[in-house]
């Protein structure tokens, strides 16, 4: 197999992994690369493990290698097929490609079962009686060791016949386990005599009824990678205590030995990475489910309208660490803009809309007759509106035009207008002209209010000679503003989705407090939109620019009589900081 001299990148790009792969194939250690991800299918997957594909896939792709997708399926009271099938989908969603390389720890337990007897054999491992609780009581503390368990010193035979009666079925769950035979005194808790199986009488989601007795993690996980030929086993900090355990294993079997090396995992603001908490989120109602587009879930994510290739470059910006860290979450939200700038399309919507009546308008004709005044002009006869030009992506010359209708009646953002202008508010106020983006100039002249103040229209008269340009004459306007046309916009629902937590650190909490107290209770605002009337019949994953408000997706809930639209990311921080300071006239 080919390999390159340093993965294909500049030696100033290298992280530790690579470099240590490259130190590998010069040595000789390996002539071939190969590397696997192996999720538990216990759970959906999140940002973190798109990081943990990445690297991965990443690397088996820069070493012109071999990537296997394994599940570490050896648990059957929290696997469910409904988590490999989802799994499935996101890794393929991320960008990642196994080939015909799909793998099941299950696969391997006949074998990981001939091992135990070796091991037992090799008066390495015995039968333990001692409850759950009892065992960890005698691990001893971190200054004291461990003690030895009353059945640590049984016989071969005794072991190889309880062993056997325990994978036939005799006793109950909890009864015994097996247990390595490593020393009770090791300062690494991991090898003081760490259980090997214990006995689960209970249906696997692909072995069915044939095993009662199951592997413990760390006893599959260094045998799958050997089995399947790994050389390189990469995984997260948390598992480097575990490594000597695994080289005990194979070391004592005398087969195949990966090398294994560990990277930081990704930590990031505003949001919490753990399987656990996402099952007391979801169970207590805090969020709609796992692909709730508040959580940080692959599935949760692609429903917001992140993109595989937005996740991708947010890995290769967080790099490949040694040492845990928290990441800003506005690096992915930057990711997401950048790749989102260049390919979706511009539409116009409204958010909080105002009514404009364009006084000076043409009313539409009736039978192509032209007997009203002022007569149909620009477009507006025989009670057809006027299509203007609008470009779909000014980041993407291909991208073409799209045609938006326009009228006497349209409906601007509300933020947009204001009374009594502060200063440095450049757009509309009362007697002042702005642009209607693609359209006309308009200037407001004058301003309707119910009966109790509130301002619920405006009037306005527009300069036909402006049609999607400057003005003749030369004078210049400050603003330029969206709008729909009221009575061809699709009315939609917006979900406006914030943080989860307020704090960067949802682990920040006063005595007394959990972290449930951190939670934002605006993480969520829904509100009723006006979109232009090209989204339309528009489908599930559709990614839309609304123009000036942000990115948003078509969300599955949307049907042929409603669309739903999920709030992917603001526009960049630096428009959003201006907007607030012209709109509070700071």
């Amino acid at each position: 197999m080919d390999k390159p001299a340093n993965g294909d990148r500049p030696e100033s790009s290298l992280d530790f992994i690579r470099e240590a792969i490259i130190q590998d194939l010069k040595e000789g250690r390996f002539d071939h690369v190969h590397t696997r991800f192996p999720p538990e299918p216990n759970a959906y997957l999140h940002i973190g493990h798109a990081k943990a594909i990445w690297i991965d896939y990443g690397i088996a792709q820069d070493f012109n290698g071999l990537f296997n997708l394994r599940f570490d399926d050896t648990n059957p009271t929290k696997e469910e097929q409904e988590f490999v099938d989802a799994i499935i989908e996101d890794v393929r969603w991320v960008g990642a490609n196994w080939g015909d390389r799909l793998f099941f720890a299950s696969d391997y337990f006949e074998q990981m079962y001939e091992w135990a007897i070796d091991l037992i054999k090799k008066g390495k491992a015995y039968i333990c009686d001692l409850s759950a609780e009892e065992v960890s009581k005698t691990r001893g503390t971190l200054t004291e060791p461990g003690t030895e368990s009353p059945y640590r010193n049984r016989s071969v035979e005794e072991n190889l016949n309880l062993f056997q009666r325990m994978c036939a079925g005799e006793f109950a769950d909890g009864a015994c386990t097996l247990r390595a035979k490593i020393d009770m005194a090791s300062g690494n808790f991991n090898m003081r005599d760490p259980v090997m199986y214990r006995i689960l009488h209970s249906e696997h989601h692909r072995q069915g009824g044939k095993w009662c007795i199951y592997p413990m993690y760390d006893w599959a996980h260094g045998l799958e990678d050997s089995i399947e030929g790994i050389t390189h086993s990469l995984c997260s900090l948390e598992y480097e205590n575990h490594r000597p355990l695994y080289d005990w294993y194979l070391d004592q079997l005398g087969i195949y030995h990966p090398r294994q090396i560990e990277f930081a995992r990704l930590n990031m603001t505003y949001t919490v990475m753990s399987k656990r908490r996402f099952i007391e989120l979801v169970n207590g109602g805090h969020v709609r489910g796992y692909d709730d587009p508040r959580l940080p879930t692959l599935a949760g994510l692609r429903r917001r309208g992140y993109t595989p290739e937005a996740i991708h470059e947010f890995c290769k910006r967080i790099g490949v660490a040694k040492v845990d860290n928290m990441v800003e979450v506005a690096v992915l939200e930057d990711c997401a803009r950048d790749d989102l700038n260049k390919t979706s399309q511009r539409v116009m919507a409204v958010m909080n809309p105002l009514k404009v009546v364009i006084t000076n308008y043409p009313t539409p004709c009736e039978g192509g007759a032209e007997t009203v005044s002022p007569p149909c002009e620009g477009g507006a006869r025989g009670g057809e509106p006027e299509y203007l030009d609008a470009v779909n992506n000014p980041e993407d010359q291909n991208a073409g035009t799209r045609k938006v209708p326009f009228g006497r009646e349209l409906y601007i953002e509300r933020d947009d207008f204001r009374e009594e202008p502060p200063p440095k508010f450049f757009r509309l106020a009362p007697g002042r002209e702005v642009r209607l983006r693609y359209a006309y100039f308009i200037k407001c002249v004058d301003v309707i209010k119910d009966e109790n103040g509130e301002i619920v229209e405006l009037h306005c008269t527009y300069d036909p000679e402006t049609r999607g340009g400057d003005a003749p004459d030369g004078r210049k306007v400050k603003a330029t503003l969206h709008w729909v046309t009221a009575n061809q916009a699709i009315p939609a629902e917006a979900r406006i989705y914030d943080h989860l937590f307020s704090k960067p650190d949802p682990d920040d909490v006063e005595e007394g407090q959990h972290w449930f107290d951190n939670l934002n209770p605006n993480s969520l605002q829904v509100t009723t939109c006006y979109v232009e009337p090209s989204v339309t019949g528009a489908k599930p994953g559709a990614r839309y620019q609304f123009e000036r408000q942000g990115y948003f997706c078509v969300d599955p809930d949307s049907t042929p009589d409603k669309l739903v639209f999920n709030r992917t990311v603001t526009l960049r921080d630096t428009w959003a900081k201006i907007e607030k300071k012209m709109t509070s006239g700071g």
